[in-house]
């Protein structure tokens, strides 16, 4: 395994001192799932106290404190931070996931340190000096078969989120959760012990998901599997075996377009160069772009099956499950328009909508988001057209939009109140009510240009 040279100087150090530097935590199942690794954690074994490792850090680099209390030293050194532990032992004592009592003890044995692990690909360690993998619960054999497995069921119940984990997990590295962890974390959830969680953990383990798996629909299959769905995300549950006409989704019911769409959505954005809030912004939309067909969807005499008005619907149940989530009232706000048009390209191509009517959609959501959006609810289907890959709809959309230039951004008015005071006219509550009709004349196309509009405010007003 390959680690920076820092790590291997400080090991030799420790090595000196009686002790002995294990890497250990995600960067080692990384190097096995042959992922990049940018954090290192390391653990010392063989020293009597904190301070002992403190002083033989501070030899090499900088050391913060700030996780001292629970056995852990920030090291810094050429702008990179490690994180240097001891081996502990971790009590629950009360709810909540700082509700333990942790026991720093620098003369336990591997096995029994790592033991507080949630996952036996998490326990894998590698001894620095020894160039020496070490699986105490058979981490390896589990990434082989490609089976996410819990260690001890003792002290997995102990932090709820780990069902979280196990989900977000199974989703990112592809693997099937062992029988007896399903069983267990399906019994956590029947007893309500993810109750305790605060919604910032849980948000933390959804971006994960939605972030860094190529196949999000793993995860939230899993999470209707254990029923965290019907207890927790209701509006998510609500859409699972909603009908569907098969002329347009011949792939099933709602629920099963959404996880299409959703993994659509992610290897599209594969392909983008993005960040990760704007990523997690389309990866939220198009999971709830049809939450709305929960409530609209009905079936008539001849079976015919329609969800009228279901995007519209739909911004109140997307609002409601991301307040469950997140207090970013600003991402929240910026899902919603996204779920409420994404109709708008389908609907305004068959029209074949004129330039006011784009002009229109640019005032409510941002053209290029929305296509970005309806593409991956285009492709998340199985129609002749959608295995194509070719999304007509949004090239000819895109295209007008950078025509009339409003793809990202509505058109800037041309007039705005100082311009009506250098006309001659007294400022008044009126002036809202003038400046309103003359932008909506603006976007019906009905003057283009500044001085076009002075003649209509000349003709009328003065």
């Amino acid at each position: 395994m390959k680690l920076p040279k820092i790590l291997y100087t400080i090991s030799k150090a420790l090595k000196d001192n009686g002790a002995k530097a294990i890497v250990v935590g995600g960067s080692v199942r990384d190097y096995f799932l042959s992922l990049e690794c940018k954090d290192y954690d390391v653990e010392v074994y063989g020293l009597n106290s904190l301070e002992e490792l403190e002083e033989i850090l501070l030899e090499f680099g900088k050391v913060n404190l700030v996780g001292k209390s629970f056995g852990i030293l920030k090291f810094s050194y050429q702008n990179q931070e490690y994180d240097f532990s001891f081996p502990r032992i971790e009590r629950k004592i009360s709810v909540g996931h700082k509700g333990f009592d942790v026991e720093i003890d620098g003369s336990l044995e591997y096995k029994e340190a790592s033991i507080r692990r949630d996952f036996t690909i998490n326990a894998i360690g590698y001894d620095i000096e020894a160039y020496k993998f070490l699986d105490p619960y058979g981490g390896l054999d589990d990434i082989k078969s490609k089976i996410l497995r819990h260690i001890n069921s003792k002290t997995f119940v102990e932090d709820p989120l780990r069902v979280y984990r196990a989900m977000q997990f199974s989703a990112r590295f592809e693997y099937k959760l062992a029988q007896q962890t399903f069983k267990l974390c399906k019994e956590m959830v029947k007893k309500r012990m993810l109750d305790e969680l605060p919604k910032e953990r849980v948000y933390e383990e959804f971006k994960k998901l939605l972030l860094k798996s190529k196949k999000p629909s793993i995860g939230f299959e899993l999470m209707r599997e254990l029923g965290i769905l019907e207890r927790y995300f209701s509006e998510l549950y609500a859409i699972i075996d909603v009908p569907q006409s098969p002329k347009w989704h011949p792939e099933g019911d709602v629920w099963v377009h959404t996880m299409m769409s959703l993994d659509a959505m992610a290897k599209e954005l594969s392909a983008k160069d993005i960040d990760s809030k704007q990523k997690l912004k389309y990866m939220f939309a198009i999971l709830c772009h049809d939450l709305g067909k929960a409530k609209t969807t009905t079936i008539e005499e001849d079976g015919t099956i329609r969800s009228i008005g279901h995007e519209k619907a739909g911004v109140e149940p997307t609002k409601s499950f991301l307040q469950k989530l997140t207090n970013e009232q600003d991402l929240i706000e910026s899902i919603l328009p996204l779920v409420e048009h994404h109709l708008k390209p389908s609907q305004f191509f068959s029209a074949k909508s004129k330039a006011s009517a784009i002009r229109r959609l640019a005032t409510k959501v941002n053209i290029e988001e929305l296509v970005v959006v309806a593409k991956a609810d285009f492709l998340g289907r199985t129609t002749k057209e959608a295995l194509s890959g070719k999304y007509e709809v949004g090239e000819w959309l895109l295209k007008r939009a950078e025509e009339l230039n409003v793809k990202n951004k509505p058109i800037k008015p041309l007039i705005q109140g100082r311009d009506l005071i250098a006309l001659g006219l007294k400022p008044s509550p009126k002036f809202k009510e003038i400046l309103n009709e003359l932008y909506i004349m603006q976007l019906d196309g009905k003057f283009n240009t500044k001085e076009e509009a002075i003649e209509y405010i000349k003709a009328k007003y003065e």
